[in-house]
């Protein structure tokens, strides 16, 4: 059960830097098997920013599987999964939370941008060239040029910031989708995608400043949306906003105005060792999960917005 995208064990392994990619092989997912501190205890956490797998009725059965030394799971349930919100309590009993409002685009209705979303494509087209890439990882310098930008302007770390070589992984798995937007001969923009027909995840984007300037994010996104729609995908995750969401988020503006709904994604999670959790709580009374590692709260707030465009 060897899934495309965000469900590939080659993604887990992308992130191997924050944990012990381990697979749950009932489900067909994959989890990152991370120390705890001042302890041999562990525990798992989902990729970030999605969780995905092949079978999610094999959750349970793979959840009884898992040692007494692992402590407690967190992961933020794939919104195209489908699964209603009663089916994960059954399965995740101790913590389920709606994290984000991931925005969404049905490809079998028609497109309809706003007027403002119609300039900047008119725009962008009289101004660079889009390609998608045949072979995304050849694009890796390219990308690595202009994400590192969007790292360096932000001050991101962590997880977020994505090595090289989490990058040089990514890029070579199967549904992996890269495109670039050229002017004057120079890429000024590139978006990634995964395609796991029928269904596709908006994974990142970035821009220079001159990518900025011409509008480049709307050229990129009305080709790459027609092409997932010719390679037979229906379902697009556009992602979320960044941090807490607001009515003037300029990334939330420019999502929606490609969307047709949206969906809510999940944060789930379940305590494997109960003594062993709660001496690490504390009798902490964080709402996060697990209590014991409230500073993850900051990286799942961004989680959702995976493709961020600022």
């Amino acid at each position: 059960m060897t899934g495309r995208g965000y469900s590939h064990p080659g993604y887990a392994a992308s992130l191997s830097q924050f944990g012990r990619p381990r697979a749950l092989p009932r489900c067909g997912g994959w989890v990152l098997e991370r120390e705890i501190a001042d302890g041999p205890a562990r525990d798992l956490m989902g990729p970030y920013p999605l969780f995905g797998c092949a079978d999610w009725s094999g959750i349970p059965a793979d959840l009884q599987q898992i040692d007494d030394a692992i402590v407690s799971l967190v992961l933020v349930v794939d919104p195209l999964a489908g699964i209603a919100q009663s089916e994960l309590v059954r399965t995740f009993p101790h913590h389920v939370v709606a994290l984000k409002r991931h925005l969404i685009r049905d490809l079998d209705e028609p497109a309809r941008p706003p007027a403002h979303h119609r300039r900047h494509i008119r725009r962008a087209a009289d101004a660079v060239e889009v390609e998608v890439c045949a072979e995304p990882l050849e694009q890796l310098d390219d990308w690595m040029r202009l994400y590192g930008g969007l790292v360096r302007r932000h001050g991101l770390t962590g997880v977020r910031a994505f090595s090289r070589e989490a990058f040089r992984r990514q890029l070579a798995l199967p549904g992996m989708i890269a495109a670039r937007a050229e002017r004057h001969g120079v890429t000024v923009g590139m978006t990634l995608w995964f395609e796991d027909a029928p269904n596709a995840y908006y994974h990142l984007g970035a821009y220079s400043r001159e990518g900025y300037e011409v509008s480049a994010s709307y050229a990129l996104f009305a080709v790459i949306l027609e092409r997932l729609r010719e390679r037979g995908v229906r379902w697009v995750d556009l992602g979320g906003a960044a941090g807490t969401e607001s009515a003037n988020d300029g990334l939330v503006r420019f999502k929606s105005g490609w969307a047709t709904g949206d969906r809510i994604a999940h944060l789930c999670g379940h305590i494997l060792n109960r003594p062993v959790y709660e001496r690490l709580a504390d009798g902490s009374a964080s709402t996060w999960f697990p209590a014991y590692r409230a500073d993850d709260r900051d990286l799942a707030a961004a989680a959702s917005a995976c493709g961020t465009r600022a």
